[in-house]
């Protein structure tokens, strides 16, 4: 019973040794494949899929993207505005004569040590302005200016608009063109010279030209010597929309006040406003019997001063609602960060089946962390179309330029899309941060 297991066994033995001592074969060569980088095909397949899955929820991702368009839309518009009207005032105060010094009426103390505001107070006079003209050097114009408002009529046309009783200096000083006539010859006498607002609403409906016409100020005839030439309107106001009389007249027929509410002065040369601007001061505080130069009832500005405090306010303002806008891409961010983390949850079971295949933490969190700065930017894309839009729209409406900043569109655009990367990282975070196990448990 025992030998044919003995035989057996030996015959097995045999065998093994046989096969031992024959030579293995060689094992087929394979040909070494090349391999895409993982790295770029992985980003690859990672954009693609985020793609898909803003494609499938058009609506969501829409809504998700709307902070983000409207904050981008909002701050390209506003600063499309600002640079438009920052252009308008400095072609605006271009026109101005760069000697141009003006004087102005200061503030009053109201009682206890409390200051009014500038121009509370009516201290300049007709003499101030003569004394200026007589006593400081390198001047070459000087002129009170009397405001007096109220209607223009021509026949059955009126209009209104403000009236100034200056001197012949003031072309010099207001840089005026004319452009048919001439300018006043006298502070005293009936003559008028008008802008081109008011020949427009006065004397281009009757097709009549103005020069030679009589006009009526209040109850007082004017003849029309001079037409000037336009210098344009913008918000920083219409200096086309202006009337000019002789001083004298002004003050004795329509007005009958002794102050005057500016004079303004014009230095021989650029390199002398400061030094003319320093005597005028000097003056009417002598004048004034002012010792204290604190206390001046009178106030004292250069063109350079008004322009660098116009730009100054136009750049403040602009700031604020910028930052105000931006807000706006905050709260878009806000929204992408809960609708990312919404989407985890939903698609713990896709994360759970990638992971358990082969896929990276790091992988989900490329994924995921592409998908949120592709809402990001594509609502960037539609908040810079929206923006030009929006400044093209108003530029036409106001009539004024249209001014689109390249750097501005690139920085809102740049916003948006670390706003994405900023609010999408923490649900791809914790997208790749699921337990593979538990996440195929999930339903």
């Amino acid at each position: 019973m025992n030998k044919p297991e003995s035989n057996t066994a030996t015959r097995l033995a045999v065998l093994r040794e046989t096969r031992l001592a024959r030579p293995s074969a060689p094992a087929p060569t394979q040909p070494k494949q090349q391999r895409r980088p993982r790295g770029l095909s992985g980003f690859y397949q990672n954009c693609q899929s985020a793609l898909q899955s803003v494609r499938a929820n058009k609506m969501r991702s829409l809504l998700t993207s709307l902070g983000i368009i409207i904050g981008v839309a909002a701050v390209i518009v506003i600063i499309s505005i600002s640079e438009a009207s920052t252009a308008s005032i400095n072609s605006r105060l271009s026109n101005l004569n760069p000697t141009e010094i003006i004087v102005r009426p200061g503030s009053s103390n109201a009682g206890g040590g409390v200051r009014q505001g500038a121009g509370s107070v009516q201290t300049l006079t007709q003499a101030d302005a003569d004394a200026i003209a007589a006593q400081v050097s390198n001047v070459s114009a000087v002129s009170p200016v009397l405001n007096v408002s109220g209607q223009v009529v021509f026949q059955n046309q009126n209009w209104s608009t403000t009236t100034q009783g200056v001197y012949p200096d003031y072309q010099q000083i207001g840089s005026w063109q004319m452009q048919e006539g001439t300018f006043l010859q006298s502070e005293q006498g009936m003559d008028a010279v008008i802008g081109q607002t008011v020949v427009t609403n006065l004397f281009t409906p009757l097709g009549i030209d103005p020069l030679g016409k009589q006009i009526r100020i209040g109850s007082v005839s004017f003849t029309v010597v001079g037409v000037l030439a336009s210098k344009g309107g913008s918000s920083f106001g219409n200096a086309d929309d202006v009337v000019y009389v002789p001083f004298t007249t002004a003050q004795q027929q329509l007005s009958g006040h002794t102050y005057v509410n500016s004079i303004d002065v014009t230095a021989s040369d650029p390199s002398q406003v400061t030094t003319v601007q320093t005597a005028v001061q000097t003056l009417l505080e002598q004048r004034h019997s002012i010792t204290n130069p604190q206390n001046d009832d009178f106030t004292i500005q250069n063109q350079a001063q008004v322009l660098s405090t116009v730009q100054g306010t136009t750049q403040t303002l602009t700031t604020l609602l910028v930052g105000v806008a931006s807000i706006s891409l905050i709260v878009g961010g806000i929204g992408i960060m809960n609708i990312m983390l919404v989407s985890v949850t939903e698609r713990t079971r896709e994360i759970g089946i990638r992971m358990a295949i082969g896929a990276r933490p790091r992988d989900v969190l490329s994924q995921f962390l592409i998908e949120a700065v592709m809402l990001s930017v594509l609502g960037g894309a539609v908040g810079v179309l929206l923006g030009i839009g929006g400044g093209v729209i108003f530029s036409a409406l106001s009539q004024t330029s249209f001014v689109l900043s390249p750097i501005a569109v690139l920085l809102a655009f740049g916003f948006a899309g670390a706003v994405g990367v900023v609010f999408g990282y923490y649900p791809a975070r914790r997208a790749a941060s699921l337990d593979p196990i538990v996440a195929l448990r999930t339903e």
